[in-house]
């Protein structure tokens, strides 16, 4: 059955858990990281450094920076990543958005 979003038909197999932003979360190993935290019910992953303004991943195959996240310390693009066990991921810093 089709869902709203095909982010929301995910392959179903071994999930792995991952932190985002404090909270564990339990997503499937070897998804693109970007579509599993949309699927999981992340809305927001960064905000726009001058207006402040939420944003979330749009182009899918990092061209468009939207989906900035901070994994060990570093400000990488989530749709250009997998999910493996014990990720810990935030929202990047002011300082790091683009």
């Amino acid at each position: 059955m089709k869902t709203a979003s095909p982010f929301l038909e995910i392959e179903s197999g071994p999930r792995v858990d991952v932190t985002w932003e404090g909270k564990t979360l339990s997503l499937p190993e070897g998804s693109n990281l970007a579509a599993a935290l949309l699927a999981a019910g992340v809305e927001v992953f960064r905000h726009n450094p001058v207006s402040g303004a939420p944003r979330a991943p749009f182009c899918m195959m990092g061209a468009c920076f939207d989906c900035l996240i901070e994994l060990d310390g570093v400000t990488r693009q989530a749709c250009m990543l997998e999910v493996s066990e014990g990720l810990v991921i935030s929202r990047p810093s002011e300082q790091g958005g683009a």
